[in-house]
């Protein structure tokens, strides 16, 4: 029983340590892997840099840009990070 007891607090705070912080990152790289595999020609994203671009071509692990009407630039898909919404 006393061993038992001496386990049951490590056990609560791998428990914790779980909800708090490995599931919901766990979900948000589910949901970006999502949105990654969802962008197609056309979809304006912004790069981890910053650049707001248009998809030009999805590839295997690339993603063909335009960065304005003559820059066409290759970016792997892990750069993206957020689709862009335009605020109307």
């Amino acid at each position: 029983m006393e061993i038992i007891s001496q386990i049951l607090p490590f056990v609560f705070l791998i428990a914790i340590m779980y909800f708090v912080i490995i599931r919901p990152q766990q979900k948000e790289a589910k949901e970006k892997n999502a949105m990654i595999t969802a962008l197609s020609k056309g979809d304006k994203v912004i790069t981890t840099g910053g650049f707001v671009v248009v998809i030009n071509k999805v590839e295997e692990g690339f993603l063909s840009v335009k960065m304005n009407d003559d820059t066409i630039v290759k970016i792997m898909k892990d750069a993206v990070a957020r689709k862009y919404e335009d605020e109307a």
